[in-house]
């Protein structure tokens, strides 16, 4: 993901942002070439760094792929807390 900071001197596009802001914004070229605006927060960069994590989404999906489980009764006995 790619961070750009724009000059505060584009008044024209700060409305833009207000808008995308409150909902996405879809910005059409000239040419065509179409573009979503989209407001983000902590949380929204957090998800996108972790999913480029490759060796959580490796261990993620093997660990999605168990099916055995272990019961109550036998953590707590390999727990010693019977």
């Amino acid at each position: 993901m790619k961070t750009i900071t724009l000059p505060e001197d584009l008044t024209e596009i700060h409305s833009v942002f207000e808008q995308a802001y409150d909902e996405d914004v879809i910005v059409q070229l000239a040419d065509g070439r179409q573009f979503i605006l989209s407001a983000v927060d902590d949380f929204d960069i957090e998800i996108v760094q972790t999913r480029r994590n490759e060796k959580l989404m490796a261990f993620l999906e093997q660990r999605a792929k168990q099916t055995q489980t272990i019961g109550l009764d036998e953590v707590k006995r390999q727990l010693g807390l019977s």
